[in-house]
């Protein structure tokens, strides 16, 4: 267990003195904002969770009236409108992919949509995946996406919170990652294909609830940060066909105090690369690649709701060998955190009134 335990001791720092960065704020007045796209003119797409897509133009002027044509959706406690991302062809194509919650309180889970962007609103919609079964409740819905260079989609899920032991059931998606190609298909080399008793979307499976997910090109590593109940919170690097362990392994405990597992790791599963306890809550994820802070280069940065910062994780061939509290000054819940062409971080503040914000140098 010594490798472990090096990513688990990863020391924490205190953050940047302020004067190494500037706050911007570029959008105010968004409800609940979810996920965050660059456009190719400079403009970015901006998802609210109770079901709006907006869009900021590249003058950083947020347009009034949210993009038509977005699918319904199932907006309640943590559901809703979920992640937005362009599709590698997005330039020629105008292809965008949406996450987001549907159904009603009594029978609901994770969507993934596509459809075409034309500058104004979308067309030409249509469902690709919707995880199944239907859970009754209004949590733990995961929704993020990751593109993998084989041009194949990883979507997040969660484990509807009610229902934590089906994270370990094969038969269904709750509590997994799925891994589909662009059309919503499944790849043929899927890790699960060939077993009658598993779902063929699955790519791996033993998650509670994924929050951030990033690939690592240089290093070929699919990595995500993923909720653990009060404790726990975990960075995880993804083998396909890997099982994570929840909820029969885990280093928090239940929100009353209640034990949920003796085992905080256990020979069938793939331990966390790094835990936090007590927990952060983490949120989105993104690989620092950027001329604009050269210091960070090949970091990782977490958000995060409960901690109300974001966690800059320090690498040296891959290993967590640091971390840095930063942000903390905006006093906020951050749901994500991006980087930008230019190079900035683009931070967006999960509040009724939430806020994109741009993280440039000083000077």
């Amino acid at each position: 267990m010594k490798r472990m335990s090096l990513w688990l001791a990863a020391p924490l720092l205190a953050g940047l003195a302020h004067a190494d960065y500037r706050l911007e704020t570029v959008v105010e007045g968004l409800e609940h904002p979810w996920s965050l796209a660059f456009l190719p003119d400079g403009g970015m797409l901006v998802t609210e969770r109770p079901g709006r897509l907006r869009l900021v133009d590249a003058d950083g002027e947020l347009r009034e009236a949210p993009v038509a044509g977005v699918p319904e959706v199932f907006a309640e406690a943590q559901a809703g409108l979920f992640e937005v991302m362009l599709a590698p062809d997005f330039a020629d194509s105008g292809l965008l992919y949406l996450s987001y919650a549907y159904g009603d309180l009594n029978a609901n889970n994770t969507c993934l949509g596509r459809a075409r962007f034309n500058g104004e609103g979308l067309s030409a919609g249509e469902v690709l995946f919707c995880a199944s079964p239907a859970k009754r409740g209004a949590s733990h819905y995961g929704g993020r996406m990751a593109l993998l260079p084989d041009e194949t989609l990883v979507l997040t899920l969660g484990d509807g919170f009610d229902h934590r032991e089906q994270a370990q059931n094969a038969g269904n998606h709750l509590g997994s990652l799925v891994r589909l190609t662009l059309d919503g298909g499944v790849p043929d080399d899927n890790p699960f294909l060939g077993d009658d008793s598993a779902r063929p979307e699955l790519y791996s499976i033993g998650h509670r609830n994924v929050q951030g997910i990033v690939y690592d090109d240089q290093r070929d590593e699919l990595l995500i940060n993923e909720h653990g109940p009060r404790g726990g919170d975990e960075l995880n690097r993804i083998q396909p066909g890997a099982n994570y362990g929840w909820p029969l392994t885990s280093h928090g405990v239940d929100y009353t105090g209640a034990r949920i597992t003796p085992f905080r790791e256990l020979p069938a599963f793939t331990p966390p690369l790094l835990h936090w306890t007590p927990s952060i809550a983490p949120s989105g994820m993104a690989l620092y690649r950027g001329d604009a802070f050269p210091d960070w280069q090949g970091d990782l940065f977490v958000s995060a709701l409960a901690g109300q910062q974001v966690r800059r994780l320090l690498r040296e061939q891959g290993r967590v060998v640091e971390q840095q509290v930063l942000f903390e000054e905006l006093g906020a819940r951050i749901r994500d955190v991006r980087v930008g062409p230019d190079g900035y971080l683009y931070l967006l503040t999960d509040h009724a009134e939430g806020a994109l914000i741009r993280v440039v140098p000083a000077s």
